[in-house]
Protein backbone atom coordinates (compact mmCIF):
# COMPACT_ATOMS: atom_id res chain seq x y z
CA UNK A 1 0.00 0.00 0.00
CA UNK A 2 2.92 2.40 0.72
CA UNK A 3 4.35 1.62 -2.31
CA UNK A 4 1.10 2.59 -4.38
CA UNK A 5 0.87 5.78 -2.78
CA UNK A 6 4.38 6.71 -3.08
CA UNK A 7 3.50 5.43 -7.00
CA UNK A 8 0.16 7.89 -7.03
CA UNK A 9 1.87 10.74 -5.75
CA UNK A 10 4.15 10.40 -8.29
CA UNK A 11 2.21 10.89 -10.99
CA UNK A 12 0.41 13.84 -9.67
CA UNK A 13 3.86 15.68 -9.62
CA UNK A 14 4.52 14.56 -13.29
CA UNK A 15 1.50 15.97 -14.46
CA UNK A 16 1.69 19.04 -12.54
CA UNK A 17 5.03 19.35 -13.59
CA UNK A 18 3.86 18.98 -17.67
CA UNK A 19 1.33 21.14 -17.00
CA UNK A 20 3.64 23.88 -16.06
CA UNK A 21 5.90 22.87 -18.59
CA UNK A 22 2.70 23.67 -21.13
CA UNK A 23 1.71 27.05 -19.59
CA UNK A 24 5.11 28.36 -19.18
CA UNK A 25 5.68 27.21 -23.75
CA UNK A 26 2.08 29.27 -24.45
CA UNK A 27 3.43 32.09 -22.89
CA UNK A 28 6.69 32.23 -24.56
CA UNK A 29 4.98 31.97 -27.78
CA UNK A 30 2.34 34.37 -27.30
CA UNK A 31 5.34 36.68 -25.92
CA UNK A 32 6.73 35.85 -29.33
CA UNK A 33 3.56 36.62 -31.54
CA UNK A 34 3.14 40.38 -29.66
CA UNK A 35 6.69 41.19 -29.97
CA UNK A 36 6.63 39.92 -33.78
CA UNK A 37 6.21 42.75 -36.85
CA UNK A 38 2.63 42.93 -38.08
CA UNK A 39 2.60 42.76 -41.35
CA UNK A 40 -0.16 45.27 -43.22
CA UNK A 41 -2.41 44.81 -46.31
CA UNK A 42 -0.62 46.50 -49.20
CA UNK A 43 -2.22 49.99 -49.64
CA UNK A 44 -4.08 50.71 -53.52
CA UNK A 45 -1.59 53.12 -55.27
CA UNK A 46 -2.44 57.49 -54.92
CA UNK A 47 -3.53 57.20 -58.43
CA UNK A 48 -5.11 55.61 -61.08
CA UNK A 49 -3.18 54.99 -64.98
CA UNK A 50 -5.77 54.87 -67.44
CA UNK A 51 -4.86 55.51 -71.49
CA UNK A 52 -6.84 56.77 -74.30
CA UNK A 53 -7.22 58.54 -77.65
CA UNK A 54 -7.00 62.74 -78.10
CA UNK A 55 -10.17 63.68 -79.88
CA UNK A 56 -11.53 66.86 -81.01
CA UNK A 57 -15.15 68.00 -81.23
CA UNK A 58 -14.88 68.61 -84.96
CA UNK A 59 -13.36 66.31 -86.99
CA UNK A 60 -15.44 65.18 -90.15
CA UNK A 61 -15.25 64.04 -94.52
CA UNK A 62 -15.88 66.83 -96.58
CA UNK A 63 -17.77 64.73 -98.93
CA UNK A 64 -19.57 66.05 -102.46
CA UNK A 65 -22.70 67.14 -102.68
CA UNK A 66 -23.22 66.12 -106.27
CA UNK A 67 -22.17 64.46 -109.26
CA UNK A 68 -19.22 66.22 -111.24
CA UNK A 69 -15.58 66.98 -112.36
CA UNK A 70 -13.29 68.35 -110.12
CA UNK A 71 -12.46 71.78 -112.00
CA UNK A 72 -10.03 73.95 -109.47
CA UNK A 73 -8.25 72.62 -105.86
CA UNK A 74 -7.26 75.38 -103.68
CA UNK A 75 -6.27 73.81 -100.71
CA UNK A 76 -4.00 71.08 -99.89
CA UNK A 77 -2.75 68.58 -97.14
CA UNK A 78 -1.46 70.87 -93.56
CA UNK A 79 -3.65 73.57 -94.92
CA UNK A 80 -4.75 75.48 -92.04
CA UNK A 81 -8.45 76.96 -93.32
CA UNK A 82 -11.52 79.01 -91.79
CA UNK A 83 -14.97 78.53 -91.96
CA UNK A 84 -16.49 78.73 -95.24
CA UNK A 85 -13.09 78.99 -97.10
CA UNK A 86 -13.54 77.54 -101.23
CA UNK A 87 -11.63 74.01 -100.86
CA UNK A 88 -12.30 73.24 -104.47
CA UNK A 89 -14.74 73.65 -107.01
CA UNK A 90 -16.70 71.40 -109.33
CA UNK A 91 -17.15 72.35 -112.95
CA UNK A 92 -20.77 74.60 -112.84
CA UNK A 93 -20.54 75.82 -116.53
CA UNK A 94 -24.09 74.31 -117.12
CA UNK A 95 -25.65 74.89 -113.74
CA UNK A 96 -24.52 78.45 -114.16
CA UNK A 97 -26.57 78.96 -117.67
CA UNK A 98 -29.54 77.27 -115.58
CA UNK A 99 -29.39 79.61 -112.97
CA UNK A 100 -29.12 82.51 -115.77
CA UNK A 101 -32.09 80.86 -117.46
CA UNK A 102 -34.08 80.67 -113.98
CA UNK A 103 -33.21 84.46 -113.13
CA UNK A 104 -34.41 85.69 -116.39
CA UNK A 105 -37.72 83.74 -116.13
CA UNK A 106 -38.07 85.71 -113.19
CA UNK A 107 -37.56 89.45 -114.76
CA UNK A 108 -40.32 88.33 -117.20
CA UNK A 109 -42.76 87.24 -114.87
CA UNK A 110 -41.97 90.44 -112.61
CA UNK A 111 -42.60 92.63 -116.14
CA UNK A 112 -45.41 91.03 -116.69
CA UNK A 113 -46.65 91.60 -113.17
CA UNK A 114 -45.78 94.90 -113.57
CA UNK A 115 -47.69 95.13 -116.84
CA UNK A 116 -51.13 93.57 -115.56
CA UNK A 117 -51.16 95.95 -112.35
CA UNK A 118 -50.62 99.43 -114.85
CA UNK A 119 -53.41 97.59 -116.80
CA UNK A 120 -55.25 97.11 -113.73
CA UNK A 121 -55.39 100.72 -112.73
CA UNK A 122 -56.64 102.19 -116.59
CA UNK A 123 -59.79 99.59 -116.50
CA UNK A 124 -60.32 100.46 -113.07
CA UNK A 125 -60.06 104.47 -114.43
CA UNK A 126 -62.16 103.29 -117.32
CA UNK A 127 -64.74 101.84 -114.85
CA UNK A 128 -65.09 104.62 -113.02
CA UNK A 129 -65.77 107.23 -116.18
CA UNK A 130 -68.15 104.56 -117.27
CA UNK A 131 -70.15 104.90 -113.89
CA UNK A 132 -70.43 108.21 -114.51
CA UNK A 133 -72.00 108.06 -118.04
CA UNK A 134 -74.29 105.36 -116.54
CA UNK A 135 -75.06 108.11 -113.67
CA UNK A 136 -75.97 110.11 -116.68
CA UNK A 137 -78.11 107.78 -118.42
CA UNK A 138 -75.34 108.01 -121.49
CA UNK A 139 -74.23 104.54 -121.66
CA UNK A 140 -76.23 101.51 -121.27
CA UNK A 141 -75.88 98.72 -117.73
CA UNK A 142 -74.04 96.30 -120.45
CA UNK A 143 -71.29 98.50 -121.29
CA UNK A 144 -70.92 99.21 -117.26
CA UNK A 145 -71.11 95.76 -116.86
CA UNK A 146 -68.36 95.13 -119.78
CA UNK A 147 -66.31 97.58 -117.61
CA UNK A 148 -66.54 95.75 -114.20
CA UNK A 149 -65.54 92.36 -115.77
CA UNK A 150 -62.37 93.84 -117.65
CA UNK A 151 -61.54 95.30 -114.17
CA UNK A 152 -62.37 91.77 -112.47
CA UNK A 153 -60.21 89.72 -114.95
CA UNK A 154 -57.65 92.01 -114.49
CA UNK A 155 -57.16 91.48 -111.06
CA UNK A 156 -57.34 87.52 -111.59
CA UNK A 157 -54.13 87.85 -113.87
CA UNK A 158 -52.77 89.91 -111.31
CA UNK A 159 -52.40 86.93 -109.06
CA UNK A 160 -51.41 84.52 -111.82
CA UNK A 161 -48.49 86.84 -112.41
CA UNK A 162 -47.47 86.97 -109.05
CA UNK A 163 -47.93 83.20 -108.51
CA UNK A 164 -45.78 82.96 -111.30
CA UNK A 165 -43.13 85.11 -109.96
CA UNK A 166 -43.27 83.09 -106.90
CA UNK A 167 -42.30 79.94 -108.96
CA UNK A 168 -39.85 81.79 -111.01
CA UNK A 169 -38.22 82.71 -107.78
CA UNK A 170 -38.19 78.92 -106.04
CA UNK A 171 -36.83 77.78 -109.53
CA UNK A 172 -34.37 80.49 -109.01
CA UNK A 173 -33.55 79.53 -105.41
CA UNK A 174 -33.57 75.82 -106.48
CA UNK A 175 -31.16 76.27 -109.73
CA UNK A 176 -28.67 78.66 -107.10
CA UNK A 177 -28.58 75.71 -104.29
CA UNK A 178 -27.17 73.54 -107.14
CA UNK A 179 -24.90 75.64 -107.98
CA UNK A 180 -23.99 75.84 -104.24
CA UNK A 181 -22.88 72.10 -104.40
CA UNK A 182 -20.32 72.81 -107.02
CA UNK A 183 -18.66 74.70 -104.04
CA UNK A 184 -16.89 73.00 -101.47
CA UNK A 185 -15.85 74.63 -98.44
CA UNK A 186 -14.67 74.00 -95.19
CA UNK A 187 -17.24 73.28 -92.47
CA UNK A 188 -15.05 75.09 -89.30
CA UNK A 189 -12.10 76.55 -88.62
CA UNK A 190 -9.27 73.20 -88.86
CA UNK A 191 -6.70 72.06 -90.66
CA UNK A 192 -6.85 69.82 -94.01
CA UNK A 193 -6.09 66.16 -92.81
CA UNK A 194 -6.20 64.39 -96.15
CA UNK A 195 -7.21 65.05 -99.27
CA UNK A 196 -8.69 62.86 -102.04
CA UNK A 197 -9.22 64.03 -104.69
CA UNK A 198 -7.28 65.27 -107.96
CA UNK A 199 -7.89 67.73 -110.62
CA UNK A 200 -9.85 66.56 -113.56
CA UNK A 201 -11.13 63.46 -111.05
CA UNK A 202 -14.90 62.75 -111.81
CA UNK A 203 -16.86 62.26 -108.49
CA UNK A 204 -20.05 60.51 -107.49
CA UNK A 205 -22.77 61.85 -104.92
CA UNK A 206 -21.00 61.17 -101.50
CA UNK A 207 -17.51 61.09 -102.44
CA UNK A 208 -14.85 61.78 -99.86
CA UNK A 209 -13.14 64.87 -100.87
CA UNK A 210 -10.96 66.23 -98.13
CA UNK A 211 -10.60 65.43 -94.26
CA UNK A 212 -10.82 68.74 -91.66
CA UNK A 213 -10.46 68.33 -88.45
CA UNK A 214 -9.88 71.07 -85.87
CA UNK A 215 -6.83 71.32 -83.97
CA UNK A 216 -7.65 72.63 -80.87
CA UNK A 217 -9.36 71.88 -77.75
CA UNK A 218 -8.20 68.78 -77.27
CA UNK A 219 -9.93 66.04 -75.39
CA UNK A 220 -9.17 62.55 -74.33
CA UNK A 221 -11.26 59.77 -74.20
CA UNK A 222 -10.54 56.86 -71.25
CA UNK A 223 -12.34 54.53 -69.14
CA UNK A 224 -12.47 53.90 -65.23
CA UNK A 225 -13.01 51.38 -63.05
CA UNK A 226 -16.79 51.23 -61.73
CA UNK A 227 -15.02 51.85 -58.23
CA UNK A 228 -15.05 55.70 -59.51
CA UNK A 229 -18.97 56.02 -59.52
CA UNK A 230 -19.74 59.21 -57.96
CA UNK A 231 -15.73 59.85 -56.87
CA UNK A 232 -15.01 61.32 -60.32
CA UNK A 233 -16.80 64.85 -60.82
CA UNK A 234 -17.05 67.42 -63.96
CA UNK A 235 -14.36 69.56 -63.06
CA UNK A 236 -11.84 67.34 -61.74
CA UNK A 237 -8.26 67.50 -62.38
CA UNK A 238 -5.96 64.82 -64.53
CA UNK A 239 -2.84 64.79 -65.98
CA UNK A 240 -2.08 63.76 -69.20
CA UNK A 241 1.22 62.80 -71.12
CA UNK A 242 2.39 61.38 -74.86
CA UNK A 243 2.69 57.65 -74.03
CA UNK A 244 6.09 57.45 -73.82
CA UNK A 245 6.93 60.45 -72.52
CA UNK A 246 5.76 60.92 -68.44
CA UNK A 247 8.26 63.96 -68.36
CA UNK A 248 5.64 66.02 -70.15
CA UNK A 249 2.34 66.24 -68.71
CA UNK A 250 -0.68 68.69 -69.19
CA UNK A 251 -3.36 69.34 -66.52
CA UNK A 252 -6.48 67.83 -67.89
CA UNK A 253 -10.35 69.41 -66.26
CA UNK A 254 -12.98 66.10 -66.52
CA UNK A 255 -16.22 67.34 -68.87
CA UNK A 256 -18.05 64.17 -68.92
CA UNK A 257 -18.88 61.36 -66.51
CA UNK A 258 -20.86 58.58 -67.92
CA UNK A 259 -23.90 58.18 -66.12
CA UNK A 260 -24.24 54.67 -66.67
CA UNK A 261 -21.75 51.33 -65.80
CA UNK A 262 -20.58 48.99 -68.91
CA UNK A 263 -21.99 46.10 -67.94
CA UNK A 264 -19.74 43.96 -70.07
CA UNK A 265 -16.58 45.29 -68.92
CA UNK A 266 -17.20 46.89 -65.18
CA UNK A 267 -16.28 50.46 -66.62
CA UNK A 268 -17.30 53.80 -67.28
CA UNK A 269 -16.49 56.36 -69.74
CA UNK A 270 -15.18 59.55 -68.98
CA UNK A 271 -13.54 62.81 -71.40
CA UNK A 272 -11.28 65.34 -69.94
CA UNK A 273 -9.97 68.46 -72.05
CA UNK A 274 -6.35 69.26 -72.09
CA UNK A 275 -5.89 72.91 -71.04
CA UNK A 276 -3.31 75.27 -73.11
CA UNK A 277 -2.45 74.24 -76.52
CA UNK A 278 -0.02 71.27 -75.54
CA UNK A 279 2.43 71.14 -78.83
CA UNK A 280 3.63 67.36 -78.47
CA UNK A 281 -0.26 66.27 -78.76
CA UNK A 282 -2.29 65.80 -81.81
CA UNK A 283 -5.53 64.52 -82.70
CA UNK A 284 -5.56 60.67 -83.02
CA UNK A 285 -2.76 60.14 -80.36
CA UNK A 286 -2.82 57.89 -77.38
CA UNK A 287 -1.93 59.23 -73.93
CA UNK A 288 -1.79 58.15 -70.21
CA UNK A 289 -3.91 59.94 -68.00
CA UNK A 290 -3.08 60.06 -64.00
CA UNK A 291 -6.95 60.10 -62.01
CA UNK A 292 -5.97 60.78 -58.33
CA UNK A 293 -7.97 58.37 -56.08
CA UNK A 294 -10.57 59.79 -53.57
CA UNK A 295 -9.27 59.66 -49.79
Amino acid sequence: MRKLGFVAMGAVLLVSAACDSNRTAAVAVADAASRAPKTEAPSKPESYQASGPIVVENQVDVAAQREGVVAKILVDTGRNVHRGQLLAELDNRGLLAERDAAEADVHGNEANLNNWTAESQVLQSDYQRDQELWNAKLITAQQLEHSRYKVDAAKFQITRDQQNVIFAKAKLRAAETELDKTRVVAPFNGVVARRYVREGQKVALNDRLFWVTETAPLSVNFTLPQEFVGKLKIGDVVRVSAAGASESQYEGKVTLVSPVVDPSSGTIEVRAQVTGKPADLLPGMTVNVQVPRAR
